[in-house]
């Protein structure tokens, strides 16, 4: 019989938040597959936990996954743990989850920590929706789409940033999105812990002033319906209402419904808009 992946979240900080169920796990699954050993290691000494490692991270990423996928396929219980939190979120557990369905593998996941729902629900920011991105990425072009596709973002946003990369994605951040609510969570669960509720502006103020440390999480107010609706408005207020009516009719919409639609776009009637275009 085919092995098991058992997805074992562990703690993002203290390390009293890890499950019963991930440590019975831990135990008795044939190899545990660590991001980092040398991380996993203090974790499994504090309990007393002696299963055998292999290390499976971002530069080994495909090559371990089919290793380790013919391992389960032979019949060996895998455990796949990252640094800190859930396999999956913002590291390669990703790639091993979709070789295992492709083998036709049994895949299950044993739910914990996970910072960024550690920071949404101390953020005092709308939870019912939230958009995560993790880390930004590195490549400038790219980081700049993802920023700016974030400016009409209704959703509470979530990211990730490392201490040393924090002011500069705080000053992009108020470049794109201007000054709105942000809460920056550092050293979740940890000693240390803070929870600091800011504007963006007064988050670069504080942060210009002290330098930051730790690992952080960045929760962001989403644009307000009425925010979008005023700035679309406003995006349709700069163009003709020809231009406008072209828009939809390149996209092969019927006249009547361009001109409705475009009614709809500006706030105005349709006689309106009829009007203007027997003007131009």
């Amino acid at each position: 019989m085919p092995g098991i992946l058992y997805l074992c979240a562990t703690p993002i900080g203290n390390l009293e938040d890890i499950t019963l169920r991930v440590l019975r796990t831990l135990r008795e699954v044939d190899i545990i597959a660590a991001e980092d050993t040398r991380n996993t290691i203090k974790l499994l000494n504090h309990f007393n936990i002696k299963t055998p490692m292999t290390s499976y991270h971002e530069y080994n990423k495909y090559d371990k996954a089919r290793y380790l996928v013919n391992k389960l396929i032979q019949g060996s219980n895998i455990a796949l743990v990252t640094d800190a939190g859930t396999p999956g979120i913002s590291d390669p557990g990703e790639e091993i989850v979709q070789e295992a369905y492709r083998a036709g593998i049994q895949v299950t996941s044993l739910p914990g920590a996970c910072a960024c729902i550690t920071a949404l629900t101390l953020s005092g920011l709308p939870t019912r929706r939230f958009a995560f991105e993790a880390f930004l990425p590195h490549d400038k072009k790219e980081r700049k789409i993802i920023i700016n596709s974030l400016k009409e973002e209704t959703r509470t946003i979530i990211i990730y940033e490392a201490p040393h990369h924090l002011k500069n994605t705080l000053n992009e951040l108020y470049t794109v999105l201007s000054d709105r609510g942000i809460t920056i969570c550092r050293e979740l669960t940890k000693l240390h812990e803070t929870v600091h509720l800011h504007t963006i502006s007064s988050a670069i103020e504080y942060y210009t002033q002290n330098q930051p440390k730790g690992e952080y999480v960045l929760v962001i107010e989403g644009c307000t319906i009425q925010e979008l609706e005023t700035r679309q408005q406003n995006k349709w207020a700069c163009m003709d209402i020809s231009s406008h009516m072209d828009i939809y009719l390149s996209k092969g919409m019927a006249k009547k419904e361009a001109m409705k639609q475009v009614a709809s776009d500006r706030g105005i009637s349709r006689r309106e808009v009829y009007n203007s275009l027997l003007k131009q």
